[in-house]
């Protein structure tokens, strides 16, 4: 296990693990949060093997209107 210490708001913290999809790189975590668990689960099948950029278009494109 690898553990990187950050500090994440509560309210992200309060959300069901299930309705986030997290990514990361070298020097970048993100979380995206989502209504649903099959919209996450729809967003993770349509995203694989994207980069940051290209799941953040998908995501601003098809999701933010839904999202939290």
């Amino acid at each position: 296990m690898i553990c990187i210490k950050a500090e994440i708001p509560q309210e992200v913290c309060d959300i069901d693990d299930e309705l986030k999809a997290i990514y990361h790189s070298k020097d970048t975590v993100c979380i995206w949060v989502f209504k649903s668990m099959e919209d996450r689960n729809r967003f993770m099948e349509e995203t694989i093997g994207m980069l940051k950029e290209e799941r953040d278009k998908h995501f601003e494109s098809f999701y933010k209107s839904e999202s939290f």
